[in-house]
């Protein structure tokens, strides 16, 4: 039976090359980030400079749909605006926004309209103050969390978007967490990291102890591994570069 110092060992270890990998993504991550299969969506939702209303928005409407209906939310209502200025947006009345918003998630028409209110009134109509100024990360995380319909998931996953992906500067990063999802949380658990009857904020709290400094930063290789090769069914662990280190608990999902 494994001893307990030889249990943290292994985990120390597969917590090290996940760091490792993702500090290798990180180098070669670029922009513009693929939120869509839409060329131009992506282009509006890449730009925070000029349109960083596109990402704040996008990023509240990412919840309980697929990732690529989410993000084109707020393309496909500038574009019925007839333009991708904030104010524009502001001229949509929630009539149309229940039209062009088909969601499964109750009142995300009326999170969408309060956004954009919230925006205008609290950061006159520019979304990057959300950001700008070098802030601590619990600051980007709990601006988020004051939008409607914002929970620690979506304000995390927010804030690590634009530190990992878009090189925001800010002064720390011990407030970004780990988005919990289907992939992170099958991995954390055939890694054997956490329990097998482990809740989420097991998982959260374990990506905490193992990288206090930066939690989210398991986010990326995590996904990428549950997605593209630690798949429910039928996993390529040949392919895994976590095979040498990881105890295989595949389990059925």
């Amino acid at each position: 039976m494994e001893s307990g110092r030889s249990s943290e060992d292994r985990r120390q270890q597969i917590a090290g090359k996940l760091i490792s990998q993702a500090n290798e993504l990180w180098k070669r991550s670029t922009v513009p980030v693929p939120f869509t299969r839409d060329e131009a969506a992506n282009r509006f939702l890449n730009d925070i400079e000029k349109y960083p209303h596109g990402y704040v928005l996008g990023c509240i409407m990412d919840r309980q749909i697929t990732a690529e209906v989410a993000w084109l939310i707020p393309y496909k209502v500038c574009v019925f605006a007839g333009g991708f200025d904030f104010n524009l947006l502001k001229t949509v009345p929630l009539s149309d926004l229940r039209n062009l918003i088909h969601h499964r998630a109750q009142n995300m028409p009326e999170y969408f309209q309060q956004a954009i209110e919230r925006i205008d009134r609290v950061y006159m109509g520019d979304a990057s103050k959300i950001w700008e100024g070098n802030p601590s990360s619990a600051t980007i995380v709990r601006r988020f969390l004051e939008f409607a319909g914002v929970g620690p998931k979506i304000a995390s996953m927010g804030a690590n978007i634009l530190v990992r992906d878009f090189k925001i500067s800010v002064s720390d990063r011990y407030s970004i967490d780990i988005s919990v999802d289907i992939h992170i949380r099958r991995v954390f658990k055939r890694l054997g990291l956490v329990r097998p009857e482990a809740r989420d904020e097991e998982i959260i709290y374990t990506a905490r102890e193992l990288n206090p400094e930066y939690p989210g930063i398991f986010d990326i290789p995590t996904w990428d591994l549950g997605k593209l090769i630690c798949r429910a069914r039928n996993p390529d662990c040949s392919r895994c570069f976590m095979y040498a280190c990881c105890p295989k608990l595949i389990a059925p999902q």
